[in-house]
């Protein structure tokens, strides 16, 4: 995972409604975050390769937390046939969340959906995992969308460069 999690053991709360849990976690890290009523939340993120738009909507019918990550890529549309195959072979290895691309706009997310428990309240371990699987998992496989859109590669040469486990150090 990202930071160390010790500086998250002081929390006023250790569950709280959803959005404000995600405030008082993007606060605690130091992530500019804007409220959008009291059912989402938007928060931006520097990765390593870009930057992220992270947005949550608490969805309190469904009892269910909806937590977009949106990466700074728009997929041309004469690339959009090999991003779709990606997302579907990157898809097949991920166990929470999925990748994927909206068709009205070529623009590439992953996408997570958690079911809370019956209180309706967010831990700070289940908010901490949420949000740091979700940036994981859009850094490990940045590269591949940008071997598919830049670098004409086929999604299969795309996963097998982007995904060289390297061993050692320099």
């Amino acid at each position: 995972m990202h930071d160390a999690d010790e500086q998250y053991e002081h929390f006023e709360r250790d569950e709280s409604a959803p959005v404000d849990m995600l405030a008082a976690l993007f606060e605690a890290r130091g992530w500019s975050y804007e409220l959008d009523g009291e059912d989402e939340i938007t928060a931006e993120y520097k990765g390593s390769w870009t930057s992220y738009q992270i947005r949550a909507i608490w969805r309190e019918e469904d009892n269910a937390l909806q937590l977009i990550l949106l990466p700074d890529v728009t997929v041309p549309s004469d690339k959009r046939d090999a991003i779709y195959k990606a997302l579907g072979l990157i898809n097949e290895q991920l166990w929470l969340g999925h990748f994927d691309m909206w068709s009205a706009n070529g623009i590439l997310l992953f996408r997570h959906g958690s079911l809370m428990p019956s209180n309706g309240l967010l831990g700070v371990d289940h908010a901490q995992t949420i949000i740091d699987v979700a940036i994981d998992e859009c850094e490990r496989f940045y590269p591949v969308f940008q071997f598919i859109i830049w670098g004409d590669k086929t999604p299969e040469e795309a996963i097998t460069s982007a995904l060289i486990e390297t061993h050692g150090e320099a």
